[in-house]
């Protein structure tokens, strides 16, 4: 099925905080954006930390919320910018005091609680390196990205250090301090962060901060081969501060709720750093995924932004569309979804269930915030991820046999007609750029050819400029002649109404090379019979002809990663009987949605 574009009015442009794309795109540079942003007093610099909270808490807003975090108890705890600036204070006194410096790395392996919020603020007033992991992972994911980062500060909880750290500890030599959370004593081999905090001064100058030093060290989640270290400088927040004013449309008097784990560059980028540097409140919620449970949330806590996963909209989808209309959500005015691209099913959706479309964005670890987006002022094409933000230039470039970008003699050659599949290549200089991969610098140098970055997603764009997911290079099937991307499969199996959700893999064929094959979740109400299975395989050919699935099967848990996406790879090595790789990130560890 094809859909319509979703019109956006002009009260709703007018109303937007990027009421003009194209004049803003024209007149669009980083150094006017990085002016919304005071820097270190004394022109000593530009800090993360600051900006998110400091330069807050000198002003009037030091009274206004700026954390809600929601307890799996449902309990509320409370902390104003001026709260917050006292408390990534004593963090960053803890950290000074045990002689932790710039560039060090502090790892966190907790939960979305207050004291994480603490500890990745207070890290980066220190200019030690923040590296947030997933509270999920097992000891072994845990073990080789704190060898990789060389970690010297764990920051988690008594509970996760016995059960996933105590056991890797002595193979760690390099981590000095364990910090645990809570009022227990803590275990042998580790600290009472409470304790130091309760002795730490409240007082603390961040030092003069080069925009150039590192900051972050994000971890791709390693689903295939040795995760990579994606370093981020200060710099960043200038584009963590632009991206979410112009893509989520969010602003000072918001209340932002981001539902990606701060474990993976979401959850950090916007779900801590990107909020608080407008001056916003910022929503948590330490509970597990509940349909009823997130619309409770919205509700109470009145949140008006909302920026969450696919999976967890095809989820609340399965109820029908009558189930958010339980609850007053009134409050909330704009919807953003990210970790995989976003089935046009569900963001036309969005407007019979919520009031309002949900709109698609694209990026990456590497890129570190935003770079593509379907925008509160204008048209919404479903199932497209939108046009580029101010301040990047995105192109499509020609690929090769290997579906790749076409490289020769370092040059590449960028696709000027529409409608044509190449992949999506980002011209470098936008300041949330990953600088490197931490101890490997020439699979950072392999990133880049002919003066563009080369995200390795294959997309097609068409006549208005508008960007259509097709397929990680990786991800791509090659069968009988033809390239076959699995979103587009999976995309036209979810027109029916008994699919709920799909993942599409290739399956080595003899005489095609690889066939399609595809993995069916379905909606409540409907039996995964043979007659539907026929069905769905007829639709497929009826819509996509050639390169329709040749064989299908219903499966009612699909793997999915903590970002929401739909983990191929892990489905393709159970059907060819494979080993199934690192498979700490999937959703059904922790027993929750993105």
């Amino acid at each position: 099925m094809t859909w319509g574009p979703i019109r956006k009015t002009g009260q709703e442009a007018a109303r937007s905080n990027l009421t003009d794309y194209e004049r803003e795109r024209r007149g669009f540079s980083w150094r006017t954006a990085r002016r919304a942003l005071t820097g270190l007093p004394g022109g000593r610099g530009l800090n993360i930390a600051h900006e998110a909270v400091d330069r807050h808490a000198d002003t009037p807003r030091r009274d206004h919320v700026a954390l809600l975090c929601v307890g799996r108890d449902d309990k509320v705890t409370e902390m104003t910018y001026e709260d917050l600036r006292l408390a990534t204070n004593r963090f960053a006194n803890v950290l000074r005091g045990m002689g932790v410096g710039k560039g060090e790395r502090v790892f966190t392996l907790l939960g979305r609680v207050p004291d994480l919020y603490v500890a990745v603020l207070g890290t980066l007033k220190n200019l030690s390196v923040l590296c947030p992991l997933f509270s999920a992972f097992g000891p072994e994911p845990v073990r080789e990205r704190l060898r990789l980062g060389d970690a010297r500060v764990l920051v988690t909880t008594p509970e996760i250090y016995a059960r996933k750290v105590a056991v890797i500890r002595a193979s760690l030599p390099g981590l000095k301090h364990v910090l645990v959370t809570g009022d227990a004593p803590p275990p042998q081999g580790a600290v009472s962060l409470r304790e130091l905090m309760a002795e730490a001064s409240a007082e603390f100058e961040i030092p003069a901060t080069d925009p150039e030093d590192m900051a972050l060290l994000h971890f791709t989640s390693g689903t295939t081969g040795t995760p990579k270290g994606a370093v981020h400088v200060h710099e960043a927040v200038v584009a963590h501060h632009v991206t979410a004013a112009y893509a989520l449309d969010l602003r000072p008097s918001d209340v932002f709720w981001c539902t990606a784990d701060p474990g993976w560059v979401t959850g950090t980028s916007y779900g801590v750093i990107a909020p608080l540097s407008l001056g916003a409140t910022l929503v948590t919620d330490a509970g597990e995924f509940d349909a009823r449970r997130w619309c409770r949330v919205l509700q109470d806590q009145r949140v008006t932004v909302w920026y969450t996963a696919p999976t967890a909209l095809r989820m609340l989808m399965r109820h029908g569309d009558t189930l958010p209309g339980e609850y007053d959500l009134s409050r909330l005015r704009f919807v953003a979804s990210v970790g995989e691209p976003l089935n046009a099913e569900v963001v036309v959706w969005g407007p019979r269930a919520l009031g309002l479309p949900i709109h698609d964005n694209w990026w990456q670890t590497e890129t570190g915030a935003i770079m593509i987006s379907n925008f509160a002022a204008t048209d919404i094409r479903p199932g497209s991820m939108g046009r580029p933000l101010p301040g990047i230039e995105a192109a499509v470039l020609e690929r090769g046999p290997d579906g790749r970008a076409r490289v020769v003699d370092g040059r590449v050659r960028a696709l000027e007609e529409p409608d044509v599949e190449g992949e999506l290549a980002l011209r470098p200089g936008w300041p949330s750029m990953f600088r490197g991969y931490l101890g490997d610098p020439g699979r950072y140098r392999k990133a880049f050819a002919g003066g563009w970055y080369l995200s390795g997603d294959i997309v097609r764009r068409d006549r208005d400029g508008y960007f259509w997911f097709v397929g990680r290079s990786d991800d791509v099937i090659k069968s009988a002649g033809h390239l076959v991307g699995p979103f587009e499969v999976e995309s036209v199996l979810m027109e029916h109404p008994a699919v709920a959700e799909a993942g599409v893999i290739g399956k080595p064929d003899p005489v095609a090379g690889e066939l399609v094959k595809a993995f069916v979740a379905l909606n409540t109400g409907f039996e995964p019979t043979e007659r539907l299975r026929l069905e769905l395989i007829a639709l497929g050919r009826r819509r996509l002809g050639a390169v329709a699935p040749k064989e299908l099967c219903f499966d009612q848990n699909l793997p999915h990663t903590r970002s929401g996406k739909v983990m191929r790879r892990l489905l393709k090595a159970r059907e060819l009987g494979l080993p199934e790789g690192d498979v700490s990130a999937l959703e059904r560890h922790e027993g929750t949605a993105p």
